[in-house]
């Protein structure tokens, strides 16, 4: 179900919830990341876009076209909002393994990205038979196989691609995407430990499918927050799905870092989520991330403050 009317924002040392209606949301880092040595030019630092793309269960199962509208309308974007990457956020298929046509409709709009916006994708629970767990039709259609060929592609863990990472550079800054399957286990945030750590001068955003809920986390977000993300200061960015809902939580990490976390689904809308993108625009000069969302389907933008804000993130060069 969708749950969300509103943005609800928790704030990390005061422990308050609140609710922002009818005002442009502005949210300060209160202490700025370290340990960056970026350099750039001043035409290096024009505004670029990630797009998420959550929960397309749905539309595997009942609506193929809205699929293909969303990805045709990111690659037709891809120059004009300088669109660097998208991130699916889990919950590709409905079915599973039941019916694999869906996997079929799901590849098929991936592909129209190829060559154009590099991509990535992670396993959710209606990917996989999560106990014991099997993810072999995720692996047939998304295997590691197809993305080697790419240089923005950097590798799995163990020998599926259910969780992964990636790479993109923009505004003279190196980013690390790190995709982690549905409720990691152990092994899988011990490998994601030695990655993000691997990687420690990249600026890191962490996708994964379940971890947030409207509440705040739940057990596995808890697991994942206390285990892996809050022991490195160059995270500073989760997303999820999962749950139908849209929240933004803020935490701080060990280093004192500002993390934002952004849960976003839109399956219990109409017609399985009427196309709806979450679209992320850094504008390094600002020290901005706008969060907006755009629906290619029905070719309009929702201006409700619980659907748009802005984050300030600082993206200035370290001394």
């Amino acid at each position: 179900m969708f749950h969300s009317e509103f943005l609800e924002m928790t704030m990390p040392r005061a422990h308050k919830r609140f609710r922002w209606i009818g005002m442009t949301l502005w949210i300060s880092i209160l202490s700025c990341p370290v340990g960056f040595s970026e350099n750039s030019t001043t035409a290096e630092r024009e505004p670029f876009s990630i797009v998420l793309l959550p929960d397309t269960q749905y539309y595997s199962e009942k609506f193929p076209e809205t699929y293909k509208i969303q990805t045709k309308w990111i690659r037709a974007n891809a120059i004009t909002k300088n669109i660097k990457f998208v991130i699916h956020l889990g919950d590709i298929v409905q079915n599973r393994h039941e019916r694999e046509t869906e996997w079929y409709i799901a590849r098929y709009a991936h592909k129209l990205l190829d060559g154009v916006v590099p991509y990535s994708v992670a396993p959710g629970n209606h990917d996989m038979v999560v106990e014991p767990r099997d993810t072999s039709l995720f692996n047939k259609y998304f295997p590691s196989s197809d993305y080697d060929f790419w240089d923005w592609y950097g590798g799995n863990f163990g020998d599926k691609n259910d969780s992964n990472y990636c790479f993109f550079n923009a505004a003279g800054m190196s980013f690390l995407i790190l995709n982690l399957e549905y409720a990691p286990g152990d092994d899988v945030l011990a490998w994601a430990n030695t990655i993000v750590e691997k990687y420690k001068h990249h600026r890191t955003i962490v996708a994964t499918h379940h971890y947030l809920r409207p509440g705040g986390r739940g057990e596995v977000g808890e697991r994942m927050w206390n285990t892996f993300v809050k022991n490195h200061k160059n995270i500073f960015l989760v997303v999820c799905g999962h749950v139908g809902a849209l929240t933004l939580q803020n935490s701080i990490n060990d280093a004192g870092n500002m993390v934002y976390e952004i849960l976003t689904d839109y399956q219990g809308m109409e017609n399985g989520g009427n196309g709806w993108l979450r679209i992320l625009t850094f504008t390094p000069d600002k020290n901005v991330i706008e969060v907006q969302e755009y629906s290619p389907l029905l070719k309009q933008s929702r201006r409700a403050i619980s659907h748009n804000y802005r984050l300030y993130y600082d993206m200035r060069n370290a001394n």
